[in-house]
């Protein structure tokens, strides 16, 4: 699977990454909601992980676009936030993201939802 993942916490992104690839993922990392869109504009990403907090836009805002630019193929959008859903805001728009994920996430969790 293809995955894009969103989040200003260049640490936590490329620890995410790294541990994808481990799993015989393709990840990639954008650490700002434009850096997303232009990476989304580039590949056909299968999933991607948002961070519901970035410094340029929001991630809910984001998962709009990243929809809006897949258009009829699938995309997995899954929230990904120090928030629980109950506190996601406008992010919690149903039919927005897929699934939500609290920080720090369950790496086995994560899986489940990719596999799925």
């Amino acid at each position: 699977m293809n995955v894009l993942i969103v989040d200003d916490n260049k640490a936590a992104a490329d620890l995410l990454r790294e541990l994808l690839t481990l799993q015989d993922h393709e990840a990639q990392c954008s650490y700002r909601a434009q850096e997303a869109l232009d990476a989304a504009a580039a590949t056909d990403f299968d999933a991607a992980l948002v961070d519901l907090v970035l410094p340029d836009f929001s991630g809910a805002e984001l998962a709009r676009r990243l929809r809006a630019k897949a258009g009829d193929r699938p995309l997995l959008l899954v929230a990904v936030s120090g928030y629980g859903k109950e506190d996601a805001g406008d992010a919690a728009t149903p039919g927005l993201f897929d699934h939500h994920l609290q920080k720090p996430i369950d790496f086995e969790d994560l899986e489940r939802i990719l596999g799925s």
